[in-house]
């Protein structure tokens, strides 16, 4: 069994339940290598970016655990995505995550097509029905498509797994973590996973290879 790596959780600095150090304490005893905050932001509240990095420096000395500080753009304008996502990566954020057309939520149409089309976008998350197009424009510009392990969002997981396997775009399994209970060990992902339809070969890769390569293209772990 491998390190898990989460690329997606809330704190309280914007709907999550959980300080920057609890959500790292909690994922350190379910056998985390490393985690992203990545509060909510539109164009109102980028500054909470640098808020997150300020207690990440203090756990990154302490824990043995990564805590990486991002930001998940978040029902904004589909237009002002690649602006706010320059934005945020200017702040510090250093995993970028864009709130996907969720089948649950009233997102905005042509999130999925901006985020995909974002070269500072690293995932998609919960991407609903994402288009075959859609899909294939994520894997040219190296963004991952995110099974979700959050109730409602995973709805769409089958779907999303489907599509990225045919065009071959790159999977992650992430929390989107807003309460205690919300992170899972590795046992767990990888059976929310195969729950989703991912073949058991592809497990390693969606679960390890896949997000430690995200984190090591910006010189984390």
């Amino acid at each position: 069994m491998g390190k898990r790596i989460d690329l997606h959780t809330h704190s309280i600095f914007s709907d999550g339940e959980l300080l920057p150090s609890e959500i790292a304490r909690r994922a350190c005893v379910l056998g985390h290598q490393a985690v992203a905050i990545t509060d909510h932001v539109d164009a109102s509240n980028l500054d909470c970016v640098g808020r997150v990095i300020n207690a990440v420096l203090d756990i990154r000395d302490n824990w043995d655990i990564e805590i990486v500080p991002g930001a998940e753009i978040t029902h904004a304008p589909s237009e002002i995505i690649p602006k706010l996502a320059k934005k945020a990566k200017e702040l510090g954020a250093e995993v970028i995550v864009v709130h996907g057309e969720t089948l649950v939520e009233p997102v905005i149409e042509g999130t999925n097509w901006s985020a995909v089309n974002c070269t500072n976008v690293d995932v998609l998350a919960h991407p609903g029905l994402i288009t075959h197009e859609e899909a294939q424009i994520a894997k040219e510009n190296d963004i991952a498509l995110e099974i979700s392990a959050r109730r409602g969002h995973s709805l769409g997981n089958g779907h999303v797994v489907q599509v990225a396997l045919e065009v071959g775009a790159n999977l992650v399994v992430d929390t989107d973590t807003h309460a205690p209970g919300d992170l899972v060990n590795y046992e767990m992902a990888e059976k929310i996973a195969l729950g989703a339809g991912l073949p058991e070969k592809e497990i390693k890769k969606v679960l390890r290879d896949n997000p430690l390569n995200i984190l090591q293209k910006k010189g984390i772990l």
